[in-house]
């Protein structure tokens, strides 16, 4: 069973502006925010099938909802986040408490070495993709390579939209994906093309909708809504779909995958494309 770490919402809010989503003056609804959030922790237990922990949250760090930047975990070893921004540095001393507190071995990088967790650290197949510039340095990818045994591919973002990695690469199985190949340079889209057979390029549209920020668990894909072209490349190779609108965190600059960080992932590594036909 995938298990997954979540965070209530209760002081989620556009309360400073750190990429290009952000605008305090629109803000956010919290009422809306609630049920959204809501909605997508009951389509991941009762509908996917996945175990959600909950972190608590803290006020005045509005964005520890978005889990997938605490950090990073493979075989009950947590490497903690160092974040760019000192509007989020606030989380990673209650995210460490959390994670020793449910007994995770936490794994520190040096000081001024940034890593945004999940966010920026990717598993596809037996790879590690890591994305770097806007908020994680490429010397982290060398110093969680070192810690947890396994080569980090380095791939560069090069549109601020697209600041962490989940915001645009979504690995499905060992040999699918989905990417959006206008967040990448012409090396990163070449890497990926070599590693992923089956590559499913997000339209512009559906990668501003954050199409390539879904939860997968096992054969179920959990994502926003408004992307049709990518549901149907999904159900295509056999994925159920569960669309939830999360158009409050996009507002933030996250969806889905934002809101979730992958506390065990089983099968990631041995699962194998099933061909539609």
């Amino acid at each position: 069973m995938a298990r997954l770490l979540m965070c209530p919402p209760d002081f989620y809010g556009i309360q400073y502006e750190i990429n290009p989503w952000m605008d305090r003056r629109r803000g956010a609804d919290q009422a809306r925010a609630r049920e959204q959030w809501d909605h997508l922790r009951r389509v991941l237990t009762e509908d996917a099938g996945a175990a959600v922990e909950l972190a608590t949250p803290r006020a005045g760090l509005p964005d520890m909802v978005f889990t997938a930047n605490a950090g990073y975990c493979e075989g009950g070893l947590v490497i903690l986040s160092r974040f760019r921004y000192s509007e989020r540095a606030g989380e990673e001393a209650p995210f460490q408490r959390w994670f020793r507190g449910h007994g995770f071995q936490v794994a520190l990088l040096p000081e001024g070495m940034y890593f945004e967790g999940e966010g920026d650290l990717l598993p596809c197949g037996e790879a590690l993709c890591g994305g770097y510039r806007y908020r994680s340095d490429i010397r982290s990818h060398l110093a969680v390579s070192e810690l947890i045994g396994r080569e980090v591919l380095s791939l560069e973002l090069v549109d601020p939209r697209f600041y962490h990695l989940d915001t645009c690469f979504c690995p499905l199985d060992s040999g699918s994906a989905v990417y959006y190949p206008g967040a990448f340079d012409r090396y990163g889209r070449r890497v990926l093309r070599a590693l992923v057979p089956d590559l499913i390029a997000a339209p512009r549209k559906e990668a501003l909708r954050f199409g390539c920020n879904a939860i997968v668990v096992g054969r179920r894909v959990v994502m926003n809504t408004g992307c049709p072209s990518l549901r149907r490349e999904l159900e295509d190779r056999g994925y159920a779909v569960h669309e939830v609108e999360l158009s409050e965190y996009i507002k933030a600059g996250g969806s889905a995958k934002c809101l979730t960080m992958f506390l065990d992932r089983p099968g990631l590594h041995q699962e194998t494309r099933s061909q539609s036909t």
